[in-house]
């Protein structure tokens, strides 16, 4: 009787979930073709399945419907927003395009701007992020948060969609970055792997306050670095250092790192045991 009652449930629980949540693997295949339409020109003998570009465009479109129609239930306001996203698309493509250039500026091992669009994951997250952005904007319920975890899952950044990045943005490498939601970031900032822009507290009562900080114009920080809370401020053209941990503001033009000290060894032993890490 009791495994009845729970097969009911499971039931019951799978038919919310329908009428609530957009198809996760929808929600991924439309931000992984948007992705190519956008930046990924193909041959005239390597065409999407015989499709021309008004096309493709026009698919897209009817498929974002449907995906925000899963999370709103809304097919009237589906279809105001879709039109809202796709009309803010030249506008969000040119600010990517100025993304994918600064990698090409700043990365010596970046060869083309090509090089950048289809094969750079730091690119890729920032294209889903602004995408997301402008949704989480438009305020489309669940669908954000969906195409940032594709991102995710794809590059190992995780940028929330709400976070407020300026242009000419650049990641380098990438895998590890998390930055949170209330995160703010300036125009030019570079991010190495492992960043953290994250919350110094975790409450739940904090949710509405900014818990993240705040990066301004032409920063770099260096991998492994940690930047909490959000009354941090780093301060324009700043300098933060590999594996820093940073919960306090700096004013601009800071150079910010640890010292690293060298000990020669000899016969004494040390006076604290050192773990190797290969």
């Amino acid at each position: 009787m009791e495994e009845i009652l729970f097969i009911e449930q499971l039931s019951a629980n799978s038919k919310r979930r329908q009428r609530r949540f957009p198809d996760k693997a929808l929600a991924d295949s439309f931000v992984q073709s948007l992705f190519q339409l956008l930046f990924v020109h193909l041959s005239d003998d390597d065409k999407r399945a015989g499709l021309s570009l008004q096309e493709e465009y026009e698919n897209l479109k009817s498929l974002l419907i449907t995906l925000i129609n899963q999370s709103e239930h809304d097919t009237a306001n589906s279809v105001a927003e879709a039109a809202i996203f796709f009309s803010a698309l030249p506008a969000l493509y040119k600010e990517l395009m100025k993304d994918a250039e600064a990698v090409l500026a700043f990365d010596p091992a970046a060869q083309s701007l090509d090089e950048v669009l289809v094969s750079y994951p730091g690119f890729f997250a920032t294209a889903v992020y602004r995408l997301s952005h402008q949704l989480w904007k438009q305020k489309v319920a669940l669908l954000p948060r969906l195409f940032a975890e594709f991102a995710h899952s794809k590059t190992g950044i995780d940028i929330h969609p709400a976070a407020q990045i300026g242009p000419s943005f650049s990641i380098d490498h990438g895998t590890g970055i998390v930055i949170g939601e209330t995160a703010h970031i300036g125009k030019g900032v570079k991010i190495y792997q492992g960043v953290t822009l994250g919350a110094l507290n975790v409450a739940k009562e904090e949710a509405s306050k900014k818990r993240h900080p705040t990066i301004e114009d032409e920063v770099i920080i260096y991998s492994g670095a940690t930047i909490l809370g959000g009354e941090t401020v780093v301060g324009r053209g700043s300098i933060i250092g590999g594996n820093v941990w940073l919960t306090y503001s700096v004013p601009a033009n800071s150079v910010v790192y640890h010292k690293s000290e060298i000990k020669i060894k000899d016969r004494n032993p040390f006076p604290e045991p050192l773990n190797f890490i290969i």
